[in-house]
């Protein structure tokens, strides 16, 4: 049995009711890449095309017109539900993009501080690498995006320098010129392109001993002596990692930490999360010299 989201109906009515796509978009406060995303979707599903695409405009196929009517009730009847008892709808979800390691760390005490002043928010958030992440925050899947890049961002709404070091275990030792046993969340993780690139450019040659999905295994892996890892600065020290300064390893380029808001929808409120984000992180993190550094870590990498 295929279940239909509600979202792709609403999105549905939406292009037919205003007889546009980019007029959908604006009415739902989401890109018009999104809505036709949303549409693809849903034909996908029904097995059938929807709109005719052999006219201009937007024209509904006899199935389309039949999946319109139902589409309709149904909404009508999700709203109804929903309303049941008198209770209201959210005004407003928030869906954040974000890496696991800051999900469990601050994300949820700033979140609960910020629900507390407006109740009617909710939010949705989600876990990943950067590059699919960005891609969701262009096409309006997701409002908000909090990571890390190699590259310092052009589009960040809030942006800042986190210094990476690599670290070791208590035993781990390195002769120049050896292999490097490296230890990473893998391509395409901010630091393991990091390491990759700094190792290429000094010349060394390394081998992936220890590719893992969470930062809790990396760094049991490295205190293990398996291999060394490139992190930042602050999650080191914060850590009780061992950096290995004293090891013959390349100097790792600057990461970069990035608050994102997507265009469109309630910007203004948006914005405002994000500028609490980065408040709240500023005062719970002391700053490096180079500034609030080494805040976002995890499998994240800008494109």
């Amino acid at each position: 049995m295929t279940n239909i989201p509600t979202d792709l109906l609403r999105t549905f009515v939406a292009v037919v009711d205003n007889r546009s796509f980019t007029k959908a978009a604006n009415s739902l406060g989401v890109t018009q890449p999104a809505v036709s995303a949303q549409i693809k979707r849903l034909q996908s599903m029904l097995g059938d095309e929807i709109f005719d695409r052999t006219v201009p405009g937007v024209s509904l196929t006899p199935h389309g017109e039949v999946v319109i009517n139902y589409a309709r009730r149904l909404l009508s009847i999700n709203d109804q539900i929903v309303h049941l008892g008198g209770s209201r709808r959210p005004e407003l979800v928030i869906r954040i993009g974000t890496s696991s390691d800051f999900t469990v760390t601050l994300l949820p005490d700033i979140l609960a501080s910020f629900r507390a002043r407006y109740p009617a928010v909710r939010f949705n958030v989600s876990a990943g690498y950067s590059e699919p992440l960005m891609r969701q925050l262009r096409d309006g899947e997701i409002d908000v995006f909090v990571g890390l890049s190699n590259g310092e961002p052009r589009d960040a709404h809030q942006v800042w320098p986190a210094p990476l070091v690599w670290v070791r275990g208590a035993d781990v030792r390195l002769e120049p010129g050896e292999t490097v046993p490296l230890v990473s969340y893998g391509e395409p993780s901010v630091y393991h392109r990091a390491a990759v690139s700094a190792l290429r450019a000094a010349g060394l040659e390394w081998e992936e001993v220890y590719t893992g999905p969470i930062m809790a295994s990396l760094s049991g892996a490295v205190a293990a002596g398996l291999g060394v890892m490139p992190i930042t600065r602050r999650r080191a020290v914060d850590g009780g990692m061992i950096i290995g300064d004293d090891l013959p390893l390349p100097a790792l380029n600057h990461a970069y930490g990035g608050i994102y808001v997507r265009e469109g929808g309630p910007r203004e409120i948006y914005e405002q999360l994000a500028d609490e984000i980065a408040a709240t992180m500023s005062r719970r993190m002391p700053a490096t010299p180079l500034g609030v550094a080494g805040l976002f870590d995890g499998k994240n990498t800008a494109a």
